[in-house]
């Protein structure tokens, strides 16, 4: 029932609705919140990383230029996810660089979000090793796939995003995401059991 919250204060849609109203703490809170879920999710399109700060300073600079007439959302995740990605792909493709499988490797590790448990010293050892090891194992194969399969991993299970909401920010339809997470967890499911037999 309740909307995706931050860790202490309003939810997204309060914050954005005091933003609009020209609140400066709402605003700053909500660049603090998505800052780094812009940038990582960037990544997937670009390897400069000066070129990915500069479009999210960019976009928050237009937002606060632009918030009197700027509209109410009901996920302020997706609207400047979207956002983002108009604005990074127009510099690409005026730009004409393209993004390569191999330039993603650098500054990213997909397996930090993941949990783990720590009943002792000796345990949280070993469970560190063994997540180490089979994150190794899911970011090479992450970065093999294809860049829409690995989009649309990325929105499912790094941001939880709905198969809807992802056909809205990749511009397909449902069956193209089902298709493409589809094919995705097939490819990682034979490239971790690769990777796994040959470390």
């Amino acid at each position: 029932m309740a909307r995706s919250k931050t860790k202490t204060g309003p939810d997204d849609e309060t914050l954005w609705n005091q933003f609009r109203a020209g609140d400066e703490n709402a605003f700053a809170r909500l660049y603090q919140n998505y800052v780094n879920t812009l940038y990582h999710y960037c990544a997937h399109f670009a390897t400069d990383r000066a070129l990915i700060k500069d479009c999210i300073h960019d976009l928050f600079v237009e937002l606060w230029k632009h918030r009197t007439t700027i509209g109410p959302t009901t996920s302020v995740r997706f609207y400047l996810m979207a956002s983002i990605k108009r604005k990074l792909v127009r510099h690409l493709t005026a730009e004409q660089k393209l993004v390569s499988q191999d330039d993603m490797t650098n500054g990213r590790r997909l397996g930090d979000t993941l949990p783990g448990a720590d009943p002792s010293h000796e345990n949280r050892m070993i469970a560190h090793e063994e997540d180490s090891y089979m994150n190794s194992c899911l970011h090479q194969a992450l970065e093999k796939l294809p860049r829409r399969q690995r989009e649309a991993v990325h929105l499912r299970y790094f941001q939880n995003m709905s198969n809807e909401e992802i056909s809205a920010l990749m511009q397909i339809n449902i069956q193209s995401v089902y298709n493409l997470i589809f094919g995705a967890m097939s490819n990682l499911k034979r490239y971790v059991t690769s990777e796994t037999i040959s470390l």
